[in-house]
């Protein structure tokens, strides 16, 4: 049963600021913090289950991979290889958001999983939907599987892999009369009467920045139940300047929420500030920042190695100590000790104007103004960090 915090409209969630502003007053910011945890858990760890499928050696388990930020061969990556690999419905959390599952389904079509029992066997339940794949033109079993979840009032989308290669053979089979905009016209048009849809994605899991991956995130997120838009978001891979702005913007809208967690929660002094907050509470949302920004050490060495950059220029291009470092207590007292000034009235601020408790309103704004320090920081060095391992030169 899914929570009645997954489905907050504007309405609902001015009810529960009421609540946690009501709870403050008269039970203590103990008890308003509790409340808001219960509710940054439950958003936190929303599942989302991706089915990937389509006939053998289409190149499902790379997808798989490079959506996850790995590449084939990577620990914990997809198996892949020139004939079927995958024989059972295997499941690839995501490395660092392991609420966005993606399940490796077996190819539709074999002699095990054969196409008019093929979402019988799989288990489509659990699926929030389909991601069918072809690295050549869809087949009739694809026409079949779309129409069977289709049946099921389930969501599918289409997506033609390996376009890197076709580029790279009809540019070199054409050479000067090589037209890569017609060339990828053409390769749309072929996949869209084969399956008689009105969108085919085409994808080098290769280079996901290239082609229709982007407009593929656009598109699933957009069509996912509200509740599920937030995860997908925050495990999509840095493909793009905009995907980094949209994911800032998305932790941004939660930081009063943590700064309000972090000062109600078993509060202690912080040397040096007269700021009374729980410093593991900011330790674990910046941490969560630096994950999502693929600015944790794993992450980085995973970009330079299929960016073919060296790690130190990866690093070169970092002005933050919040990113390829460990997010320790020690650093977020230090930052903090840096970061809190005086400011301009925000948002928070305004929030919890006439809540008579000392040192509460204080401790909440102090904190805000810190997180989106650090939430800049950190995105400001995510992008940084994404146009070198392209090679562009513009500035953030």
């Amino acid at each position: 049963m899914i929570s009645v915090f997954l489905y907050f409209s504007r309405r609902a969630m001015e009810k529960f600021e009421e609540e946690v502003k009501e709870l403050i007053q008269t039970r203590g910011p103990a008890e308003a913090a509790a409340k808001i945890k219960a509710y940054l858990d439950e958003k936190k760890n929303v599942p989302v289950n991706i089915g990937i499928t389509g006939e053998s050696g289409a190149g499902k388990s790379t997808f798989v991979n490079a959506f996850r930020g790995l590449d084939d061969g990577d620990k914990g990556a997809a198996p892949t290889g020139v004939v079927e690999t995958t024989s059972v419905v295997t499941s690839y959390p995501h490395p660092q958001h392991p609420n966005v599952v993606f399940w490796d389904l077996p190819g539709i079509g074999t002699t095990k999983f054969p196409a008019d029992k093929y979402l019988k066997l799989v288990g489509f339940e659990k699926f929030d939907f389909f991601i069918i794949i072809s690295a050549t033109r869809f087949r009739e079993n694809d026409t079949k599987l779309a129409e069977e979840i289709q049946k099921m009032e389930k969501k599918f989308y289409f997506v033609r892999s390996k376009i890197d290669d076709d580029i790279r053979n009809e540019k070199r089979g054409q050479k000067s009369a090589f037209n890569e905009e017609q060339t990828l016209n053409k390769i749309r048009e072929n996949c869209i009467q084969g399956v008689k849809s009105q969108q085919v994605f085409l994808v080098s899991s290769v280079e996901l920045h290239l082609y229709d991956f982007r407009l593929l995130e656009e598109t699933l997120r957009r069509e996912l139940p509200a509740h599920k838009r937030h995860a997908l978001l925050l495990a999509v891979p840095n493909i793009s300047l905009g995907i980094i702005s949209k994911k800032k913007e998305a932790l941004q809208s939660q930081i009063k929420w943590h700064a309000t967690m972090a000062a109600g929660m078993a509060a202690v002094p912080i040397p040096g500030l007269s700021l009374v907050v729980d410093v593991a509470v900011l330790v674990s949302v910046v941490g969560g920042y630096q994950v999502t920004f693929g600015l944790d050490s794993s992450s980085l060495e995973n970009l330079a190695d299929r960016a073919g950059v060296p790690l130190n220029d990866l690093k070169a291009v970092i002005t933050s100590p919040l990113a390829g470092n460990e997010i320790s207590r020690d650093l977020i007292i230090k930052l903090l000790t840096s970061s809190v000034g005086d400011a301009a009235l925000t948002a928070v601020e305004a929030f919890f104007i006439g809540i008579p408790i000392l040192g509460i309103p204080a401790a909440i704004t102090a904190t805000n103004r810190a997180l989106n320090a650090f939430l800049t920081m950190i995105a400001e060095d995510a992008q940084r960090v994404f146009k070198k391992a392209l090679g562009l030169n513009t500035p953030v």
